[in-house]
């Protein structure tokens, strides 16, 4: 396995260093797609080792993948390891993605959140809960506890069988459904999150409701959203 790293960042400059430094000695190469920031985080990443590619202006977070992808498919790399660039996915969990990946053969691996009411913002439980069991049962055709999550890691013959479009935060669920529907072993890994010192940019009923029309359009016009 060829593991690359692929951080999505918008204006991070106080925890990309951090995130890029966490996670190196887990992977073969940190590409981080700056999504038109307008701090310092593009001179962050690239200080603590990582690649990275600029956008010009903040086009989304499924537009900073999608480039981030098509770059990384153009090297050796065998799997794309997933993560923000905010702070709150621990790049220590990282391992735990790949060795999944090796043990059970499996294409796309989901780093699955703990729903604790206690320690996760109302907004993202209900949303989560509520999101991932439609999309599993209705979508996905198998169980999947966090279809929303942004730590992932995906195989690159996976990732060259599908047509992205989504500009947003839907981009994860309109990559965990295309991956399962083309065939992709899924697997299934506990990860740690950490919520203190890091403001998230998604917006629980925006982005929800966006990422379930996407779900809607795909089950119902395949043939218009491949």
């Amino acid at each position: 396995m060829t593991v690359w790293a692929l951080i999505a960042a918008f204006n991070e400059a106080s925890r990309i260093g951090l995130v890029v430094g966490g996670v190196r000695p887990h992977v073969s190469h940190v590409l981080v797609v700056d999504d038109g920031s307008t701090d310092d985080t593009s001179a962050m990443a690239r200080g603590a080792g990582a690649t990275v590619i600029r956008h010009p202006e903040n086009r989304g977070k499924g537009a900073a993948i999608r480039t981030g992808i098509e770059a990384a498919l153009t090297s050796d790399a065998t799997h794309l390891l997933l993560l923000d660039g905010d702070g709150q996915h621990d790049p220590a969990d990282a391992p735990g993605l790949i060795d999944a990946a090796r043990k059970e053969q499996a294409d796309f691996v989901l780093g699955e959140r703990p729903f604790d009411r206690a320690s996760m913002p109302a907004s993202r439980y209900w949303t989560n809960r509520i999101s991932s069991r439609v999309i599993s049962r209705y979508f996905v055709g198998a169980d999947v506890g966090d279809a929303q999550s942004g730590y992932r890691l995906v195989a690159t013959d996976v990732l060259r069988r599908l047509h992205l479009s989504a500009r947003g935060y839907e981009i994860e669920t309109e990559m965990l459904i295309k991956a399962a529907r083309r065939g992709a072993r899924l697997a299934r890994v506990p990860i740690h999150l950490r919520y203190e010192g890091a403001v998230s940019k998604l917006r629980p009923l925006r982005d929800t409701t966006r990422t379930c029309f996407l779900a809607v359009r795909y089950r119902f016009f395949p043939e218009r959203f491949q």
